[in-house]
């Protein structure tokens, strides 16, 4: 299934649930009466939603995909951890040394965002840059996991865009979390896309274009720590709950990486994919307030 959160023109107030049918429609299943977050997750909620889907199919009613404002397709995780240069030729550009473990990194919850999306560059940003991700939801609560057992933890798949204010990450010491966490710097979806549909997560094209210049074009392929590694490295530092997301790194192509550096700045246009996830666009715009 491909799960969606999404708002109507009609019904910007209300928060709706569903999913998104193969003829390019969505399913407005509402009435199942839940939001897509942990407690949803941790209460066996996919198996439960399609039993009711099964029922209740011939109540629901399709909505045309340009009727739709998408909202994230995970209600607000307890965690969103990211791990840093985990595919060999991105280390590569940036001149960094491959890891012997992976780089794990904090974003902000706050700074999520839906698909489409408008990406809102704050005051005194300089050097915003973007990545295309895998973003993996954790299903089941995973603490001290082995790398066997990991994939048992995982409910499914997302793509998250992980913009980040370079200066900030890497100028203005301590942490990168700093020049990760605006707000709006972390778009998820479209979809959320149940483990199910996606064999193999390690086999993914994924591609990032600016104002249609393609920047990014790889494959999950090339990541260092795959992602049984990450669940079991990461459940061994900290217990993952569900609705959590890992975001699994970048491939090579980021504006940091250019020569000469690129950023991002008003009126660009950025346009990402991962294979049978979906496609989302962020529009760049200043900061008003």
């Amino acid at each position: 299934m491909k799960l969606v959160r999404f708002r109507t023109a009609s019904t910007l107030t209300t928060l709706r649930t569903g999913i998104l049918l193969d003829d390019g429609q969505i399913l407005d299943c509402s009435a199942f009466g839940e939001d897509y977050n942990e407690e949803f997750f941790g209460s066996n909620g996919l198996e439960r939603f399609s039993n009711w889907l099964e029922l209740h199919r011939e109540d629901t009613f399709g909505i045309p995909l340009d009727d739709v404002e998408f909202a994230p397709p995970v209600g607000r995780p307890s965690k969103l951890i990211c791990v840093g240069l985990n595919y060999a030729r991105h280390a590569e550009e940036t001149g960094a040394k491959l890891p012997d473990e992976p780089v794990l990194f904090m974003k902000a919850t706050s700074a999520v965002t839906g698909a489409n999306s408008a990406l809102i560059l704050p005051k005194g940003s300089t050097k915003t840059d973007w990545e295309v991700e895998l973003a993996v939801v954790i299903g089941d609560r995973a603490a001290s996991v082995s790398e066997e057992e990991a994939m048992d933890h995982v409910a499914g798949y997302t793509m998250m865009i992980d913009f980040s204010e370079r200066s900030w990450q890497k100028e203005r010491g301590g942490q990168w979390v700093k020049g990760k966490s605006a707000d709006t710097f972390a778009p998820l979806g479209p979809t959320f896309v149940t483990r199910d549909e996606i064999p193999d997560p390690h086999r993914l094209s994924m591609s990032l274009s600016v104002n249609g210049e393609v920047r990014q074009n790889s494959s999950t392929a090339d990541m260092i720590f795959g992602v049984p590694y990450l669940i079991s490295y990461i459940s061994q530092f900290m217990t993952l709950f569900p609705g959590d997301i890992i975001s699994t790194g970048t491939p090579e192509g980021v504006g940091a990486g250019m020569n000469p550096q690129t950023f991002l700045k008003p009126g660009d246009l950025v346009e990402a994919e991962i294979e049978g996830l979906g496609q989302s666009r962020q529009k760049v715009v200043e900061q008003r307030v």
